[in-house]
């Protein structure tokens, strides 16, 4: 037997190849560790204390998923309320709105809670083959305000792999598995869970240990989706819910309200409605530049929320809400936020006089419309 071992010569690597993935790589890794940074949040007048998830589940402690949680207390008798935002991160009007309650709400009775960046995880990434931009500006009143425009799930560094059908534990209903890192269909979560499981764990524990008389959950959806511009509420917050809207009626804006469903299992103004006692709630708002029908995904579609493609849409049938050439700026998403809180909290505060939830400081949705958002940050 011949044991000369032949050496193959090593063929060089193109000079050219690695200049190219570096120049890739040195572009990719800077956009991919901003991606990382929390967005700059300032405490306003009205927050009392900053605290995080892991406050109540220490499981989630030093985690991409132990958000900050903002406490903003009245110091005086009232119930208490939970203000969800950022539960998808590519959804900006609900976690503005949460920012904008964060750096400008002086509550006058009662206690809230505000979570700006629900899945945190979320905040670091985008979805793939989407083509989304990963930040926005703001020129707020102290000057330009960058903010991440994120993915709708957990990053898969956090929790990997995606099974090939999702089993939501305590219902046993099945999804498809990416819906494993959607944090609205893991409620109301388990400790030892997957890691989106654990945030959501951590939330509705925290809304047991409070007392949470109120949730509310701030999303956006797609022009096409026929549940929008609308607040979906759980039984029991049913009457709340349906005076919030008559009251929005008469103030001039137009809000649909749709029952939870109860065989649609993991979201939270189902889960948390059935799992604890707070009136669960969720708001949705009309977002083009998370469509199916969109164009171009810029910074401009997702502030001003014009896009050619949903003119054509809209003169088809195709849409469930109006759209002309002003689109759906960010302002008005906000606005309509902002004002559908405000009408639930009034509502809440009116069918429990003893326990009130007011507060001041927050424009109303006209003058959202009117001033923009940049005098609030």
């Amino acid at each position: 037997m011949d044991s000369t071992v032949k050496k193959f010569p090593r063929l060089p690597l193109s000079l050219g190849l690695v200049a190219a993935v570096c120049l890739v790589l040195g572009l990719v890794i800077p956009s991919d560790l901003e991606m990382r940074k929390p967005d700059t949040i300032r405490k306003g007048p009205g927050v009392t204390e900053v605290k995080r998830l892991s406050d109540w589940f220490p499981g989630l402690k030093g985690s991409a998923g132990d958000s900050e949680v903002y406490v903003l207390d009245s110091g005086k008798p009232g119930g208490s309320a939970l203000v969800i935002g950022g539960t998808h991160p590519n959804e900006p009007a609900g976690w503005m709105t949460a920012i904008i309650l964060v750096e400008n709400a002086k509550p006058e009775s009662g206690k809230l809670f505000i979570i700006t960046n629900a899945n945190a995880s979320g905040f670091t990434h985008t979805d793939y083959m989407e083509g989304e931009p990963r930040h926005f500006t703001i020129l707020g009143a102290s000057g330009p305000r960058k903010f991440r425009f994120g993915s709708r799930a957990t990053s898969p560094v956090d929790q990997w792999p995606d099974p090939d059908i999702y089993v939501h534990a305590a219902s046993g209903q099945r999804l498809s598995g990416s819906e494993t890192r959607n944090l609205n269909r893991a409620y109301p979560g388990r400790p030892d869970g997957t890691f989106t499981e654990k945030v959501t764990f951590a939330i509705t524990s925290m809304i047991l240990a409070e007392r949470i008389d109120v949730t509310v959950d701030l999303h956006e959806a797609s022009p096409e989706y026929p549940v929008i511009n609308a607040i979906v509420a759980h039984d029991r917050a049913m009457k709340v819910a349906s005076v919030a809207v008559l009251n929005l009626e008469f103030d001039g804006v137009t809000m649909g309200l749709e029952p939870s469903p109860v065989k649609l299992h993991g979201l939270s103004h189902r889960e948390l409605g059935d799992a604890t006692d707070t009136l669960a709630i969720l708001m949705e708002a009309a977002n083009p530049s998370q469509g199916r029908l969109r164009g171009v995904t810029d910074e401009a579609l997702i502030l001003k929320g014009q896009d050619p493609f949903y003119l054509k849409a809209k003169a088809l049938g195709r849409l469930f809400v109006p759209y002309d050439a002003k689109g759906w700026p960010l302002e008005t998403r906000v606005g309509r936020h902002a004002a559908g809180l405000a009408a639930i909290f009034a509502a809440w505060s009116e069918q429990h006089p003893d326990r009130p939830i007011t507060y001041e400081g927050i424009p109303s949705y006209d003058e959202f419309v009117a001033g923009g958002l940049g005098k609030l940050l």
